[in-house]
């Protein structure tokens, strides 16, 4: 799980000078509201807690009111035509590199949407098809074509096959987007769902194969079954022909728990070594158990803060989040990548542990996966990639020969052989695909993207900006050689700075060709809260030090105006999801430096952010606003409180989704209304499906870009006023 979604979320900005929109059935006067002591302190306090009911009748009317003004600004635009038609071609474009994941005999798989496949179809062919120009693609399932068969709006969200052979796998299916779906068993060889196979209902959660007629399943089995964060509380046993009310309970956490789940750790071979529980006590702790033959279980002598990342030539490799003790007696620090051999580490938890890597103080692991033979990892550092290969006999290491200054990424690896893929991208560097071999080094170029937008005459620097604390937060600058450094140059700052999650370089066509080619410039703040340098780097802005990632990013925010690069008129903001508290504390915080903040499915009220959805998850990331000690650090920045009368907010632009089961959308909907009810002009859109992506589709998809740099050209690129 985690808050925010793989791909980068785009922002909707607020058009200038747009009307603020009228409330549908507000329920207090502003002056009422405005003088009520403790704003949203309680539930008693808080004038929209209405806008929270998702579907109920009246928040929909708001919605829709909100709607057809936002869409009838920006829509109404003369610019947003041809920007919305440059948007649809480039995420419906053919001209894409298809994601490769290897099948356990070889062959590639990939998930592909275009305008013919809108939602997308499972396809697969050969390891030496896939490598040519035009591969011969095979459909696995068609699920454009399974929607208007069943009347459905589903939304593809993964396959799980059984190994060795995979041709039974786990379809997820999402309504609309939701991270709620639910698994139908497949028959790949057939190409038809199973008669009276595995049918799980819509639930969060998982399932996991053990063999064919048996299965590891975490849902909704009912009243008390789930956890305060409304993830699956307990595990069941399941064998086939059995419903999920039949399936015996192996496991159970606590209520106050994020979740629990089970998996198999398999070898190459795909054979089962281990079957494994895990209870996700918060966002960044939790026990692993191993479900033994018998029924039993007994948990594994692990760091609270560790991830499992592979199993290979019989050698369990494990990163650890925290300094910790091993029961060997060993000391290991925050970050370190450790191994043991594991039916050994199984049958004696004082077994010895391997450290394979101890990452520097500016470095950080982004990506472990191993083949048959090897562990390689992507390991970067100051925020620029390299890929090795240990050799898990004595973990010495090799660099594969690839381009520098570039974001790497490991992808799927090859269980028959040494083979994996390695993606490489930049800001100015378009996306390419190398096929290497670990085994021998070999690297091969084997797909390449062209050009997307013209980047001749644009650059990429990297600056440095002093956060109030002092420590030096690195930031990446997009733009043209002969940008002036007088402070006209219309500038767009994205941030997220948490969950550990790091913002690497990357191509984006749709940024290149809507905003950088028409001379904007492109800003990418790394902050603490991300990983960008480890855990450490995340840990130094969580709870009660989250504001330090708040004035991170203010700091990158006055650098760019001190150096030159823009000034408060031509800056804007863009974010989602922690991204959109990242919007709304600067919001709040300093309006002065922005002139456009695009603040996508936010959170925003964070004193009732552990109540709603999946909130009560990220009580390890934020705090709990129940413990008044907590509750006291979190009021210092929750923005939804901190909106107030008299400040010189920009026009904004919020957007969320009906269907985003993950940031409860009254989040974002409270806050258009206590904007407006202070006097502020506001754009708000809400997508009916989507998730927490905010796109069920790519035409909706092309539609929210559309209307996001409509926005922020109506912001900073026509002449702001100075304020």
């Amino acid at each position: 799980m985690t808050i925010r979604s793989l791909a980068s979320v785009a922002a909707l900005l607020l058009a200038a000078g747009a009307a603020p929109v009228a409330m549908a059935q507000a329920t207090v006067s502003a002056s009422a509201a405005s003088t009520a002591p403790g704003f949203a302190a309680s539930d008693a306090t808080d004038p929209y807690i209405w806008l929270e009911e998702v579907e109920g009748d009246r928040a929909m009317a708001w919605v829709k009111a909100h709607n057809e003004t936002s869409l009838g600004v920006l829509q109404g635009d003369p610019r947003y035509e041809g920007l919305h038609q440059q948007a649809l071609d480039l995420v419906q474009s053919r001209d894409r590199i298809p994601s490769p994941g290897f099948t356990h005999d070889g062959h590639v798989d990939n998930f592909w949407q275009d305008a013919e496949h809108v939602r997308g179809i499972w396809r697969r062919t050969t390891l030496d098809s896939y490598r040519t120009d035009a591969p011969q693609w095979e459909t696995i399932l068609d699920i454009d074509a399974l929607s208007a068969a069943e009347g459905a709006n589903w939304v593809y969200k993964g396959a799980s096959c059984l190994p060795p052979d995979e041709r039974y796998c786990l379809i997820s299916l999402s309504n609309g987007g939701k991270d709620a779906v639910t698994v139908r068993e497949f028959d790949s060889v057939t190409k038809t769902f199973v008669e009276g196979g595995v049918s799980l209902p819509e639930s969060k959660g998982g399932a996991s194969w053990i063999d064919k007629d048996t299965l590891l399943i975490s849902r909704d089995f009912g009243e008390g079954s789930l956890t305060d964060s409304g993830y699956p509380r307990t595990v069941r046993l399941m064998k086939r022909g059995q419903s999920v009310d039949q399936a015996v309970e192996v496991f159970a956490g606590q209520q106050t728990d994020v979740s629990v789940s089970g998996y198999t750790l398999r070898d190459a071979d795909g054979v089962v070594q281990a079957v494994l529980l895990n209870r996700g006590i918060n966002f960044y702790e939790s026990e692993t158990w191993r479900l033994n033959a018998d029924g039993s279980t007994t948990r594994l002598e692990l760091p609270l803060k560790s991830n499992i990342n592979a199993l290979v030539a019989g050698q369990l490799v494990v990163t650890t989040d925290q300094d910790w003790t091993a029961p060997s007696g060993q000391d290991f620090k925050t970050g370190d990548v450790i191994a043991w051999n594991l039916q050994a580490w199984l049958a004696d938890p004082k077994t010895p542990a391997q450290l394979v890597i101890r990452p520097g103080e500016r470095e950080a692991i982004e990506g472990v996966n191993a083949t048959r033979n090897k562990l390689v990892v992507a390991l970067y550092e100051n925020v620029r990639g390299s890929v090795y290969v240990y050799d898990p006999a004595d973990w010495s290491r090799t660099r594969l020969d690839l381009p520098q200054n570039v974001s790497v990424g490991v992808g799927s690896a090859s269980e028959r052989d040494d083979k994996i893929f390695v993606s490489v991208t930049g800001y100015l560097n378009p996306s390419s695909l190398y096929l290497a071999d670990a085994a021998t080094g070999a690297v091969a170029l084997t797909k390449a993207l062209p050009d997307k937008f013209d980047a001749s005459g644009m650059r990429v620097d990297q600056f440095e900006a002093r956060s109030a604390d002092g420590t030096m937060i690195p930031y990446f600058v997009v733009h043209k050689d002969a940008m002036a450094m007088d402070g006209s140059n219309p500038t767009l700052l994205y941030g997220y700075g948490g969950f550990q999650s790091s913002l690497l370089p990357g191509y984006s066509p749709t940024v290149g060709k809507l905003w950088l080619e028409r001379g904007g410039v492109y800003v990418i703040a790394n902050t603490r809260g991300g990983g960008e340098f480890g855990p450490k780097w995340h840990q130094a802005a969580q709870q009660e030090n989250r504001q330090r990632a708040h004035e991170d990013f203010q700091a990158v925010a006055q650098d760019l105006i001190t150096r030159g690069v823009t000034s408060q008129p031509h800056l804007g903001i863009m974010g989602g999801s922690q991204g959109g508290l990242f919007m709304g504390a600067m919001l709040t915080q300093r309006p002065d430096l922005i002139n456009a903040a695009v603040i996508q499915v936010p959170l925003f009220d964070m004193l009732r952010f552990h109540k709603l959805l999946a909130g009560a998850s990220w009580i390890g990331e934020y705090g709990n606003p129940d413990i008044p000690e907590q509750r006291a650090w979190i009021e210092q920045y929750s923005p939804y409180q901190k909106l107030a009368a008299g400040q010189p907010y920009p026009e904004v632009f919020i957007h969320t989704s009906t269907k985003d089961d993950r940031v409860h959308p009254g989040h974002a909907r409270k806050a258009a209304a206590r904007m407006e009810e202070l006097g502020y002009p506001v754009l708000f859109y809400e997508n009916v499906d989507g998730g927490h992506a905010a796109g069920a589709n790519l035409r909706e998809t092309a539609r929210r870009i559309a209307l996001e740099y409509t926005y922020l050209t109506r912001r900073l690129m026509d002449q702001p006023a100075q304020r």
